[in-house]
């Protein structure tokens, strides 16, 4: 048994490979996604049995595409060690869960709604996209911690200045932060303003310098530190395919690094054979 899979392994390595068997698992996972909307209509009998059956189709076919890919791993248990095939195995094994019991309909339904989840492992751009999120959580936090401190500190003085103006906007520091996340996302901020400069005519400084370091400071540093993050994901991913600028670059390297371990070899023979003609 285990020489009949080897010898398929080939096979089943080019049909996953295949940029047309890829595109059909993209078009099932959003076949997937439109089956499980349909599921929220109310719909007659016969075509929930339709639904039910195609259903059952997906679920089949995503078992049989992760398997195909799980029996091309030159070592089986290799396909483990990515965290999107981890990832990919989960969602189809939880879409196994039989949806007959009215205990566990709901939380199947719930489950197969991720199967959709799969077009980020199946395209590589939104691999790329998510993976420089993830790492660039870390940074921004710093930038949101920053950002608290901001808003605490203009709550707090928003508070103490406005509070006899307008209760319901400034009654304490926790409603205060709440008008301040209104204002910094600008819905109707201009309202909340023109209410204080009747008693405050200079508390427009206070709106527009909270705007400017929340809205265009701060937003602009989450920016930049996604940007970055990106580029070093495309570089990273160019590096392991071998595409675009960094591809060649980093070919090049290893290509010089090859060469300069060969010479090394032709210098310590060249060394050894003079020193044997010496002696």
């Amino acid at each position: 048994m285990s020489f009949s899979i080897e010898k398929i392994k080939p096979a089943l390595f080019v049909l996953h490979t295949n940029k047309i068997f890829e595109l059909t698992v993209i078009a099932i996972i959003v076949f997937s996604a439109l089956i499980t909307g349909a599921k929220t209509y109310d719909i007659g009998s016969t075509m929930a049995n339709i639904v039910m059956w195609l259903d059952m189709f997906i679920t089949i076919f995503f078992l049989f595409e992760v398997m195909i890919r799980l029996i091309a791993e030159p070592k089986t248990f290799d396909f483990f060690k990515k965290g999107w095939n981890v990832f990919d195995f989960l969602i189809v094994t939880i879409s196994l869960i039989p949806m007959d019991g009215n205990e566990t309909v709901l939380l199947a339904r719930l489950l197969r709604i991720f199967r959709v989840l799969r077009l980020i492992s199946i395209i590589p751009e939104l691999r790329i996209l998510i993976s420089a999120l993830i790492k660039a959580l870390p940074r921004m936090g710093y930038i949101v911690l920053l950002m608290f401190i901001i808003f605490y500190i203009y709550a707090a003085i928003g508070s103490f200045m406005f509070e006899h103006i307008n209760s319901q906007l400034w009654g304490n520091i926790s409603i205060s932060m709440l008008t301040l996340f209104r204002i910094a996302t600008f819905e109707d901020w201009t309202d909340v303003m023109y209410e204080t400069m009747m008693e405050f005519p200079l508390s427009w400084i206070f709106y527009l310098s909270f705007i400017f370091l929340t809205a265009f400071v701060f937003l602009n540093m989450m920016i930049g530190v996604i940007l970055d993050v990106m580029q070093q994901e495309h570089e990273e991913y160019y590096r392991e395919t071998g595409q675009g600028e960094a591809g060649e670059v980093h070919w090049m390297k290893e290509k010089m690094i090859a060469m300069d371990a060969k010479f090394d070899r032709i210098e310590v023979l060249l060394t050894k054979n003079v020193n044997k003609r010496t002696k």
